[in-house]
């Protein structure tokens, strides 16, 4: 536990794994359904610059999604399942510039095979590692 917050501690791996595993399915259904969304509107969208477009829209979506559950609650849907929190070193909200941050470096992370993800697995805290560079945490809340 925290001294300085009672109730609040870093969360465990499995913990961790189970929130990701759950926010997976999330976004699948938010891909799927944006996807269906933009063929709708600009037809088929499987080469060229059709392709290219949606999968910047998808990333923006799912941009748009995170960003603003973490600066509104600091917790996706699947963080509230789990009883996590995601703050910043005064266990305040992240702001909309400190958001996007995360976003941008989580997609780094992703990038490269998700190593920053696994970086939670040798961190002390459990720590992603964009949340490591930034000075951000995700907190494990027993209220």
């Amino acid at each position: 536990m925290n001294s300085q917050n009672p109730g609040i501690a870093a969360p465990g791996l499995l913990k961790l794994g189970a929130c990701l595993l759950y926010e997976l399915l999330t976004i699948v259904a938010v891909i799927f359904v944006s996807t269906g969304l933009f063929v709708m509107i600009a037809g088929d969208a499987g080469h060229g610059v059709k392709r290219l477009l949606l999968q910047l829209f998808l990333w923006l979506v799912v941009g748009a999604y995170y960003i603003r559950c973490w600066i509104t609650t600091g917790q996706t849907l699947a963080m509230q399942a789990w009883k996590l929190k995601l703050v910043d070193q005064r266990h305040q909200l992240l702001t909309l510039r400190q958001a996007m941050a995360r976003y941008l470096l989580a997609t780094v992370s992703m990038a490269f095979f998700g190593a920053g993800f696994l970086w939670a697995v040798v961190d002390k805290n459990n720590q992603f590692l964009h949340d490591r560079l930034l000075r951000y945490k995700v907190v494990s809340y027993t209220s």
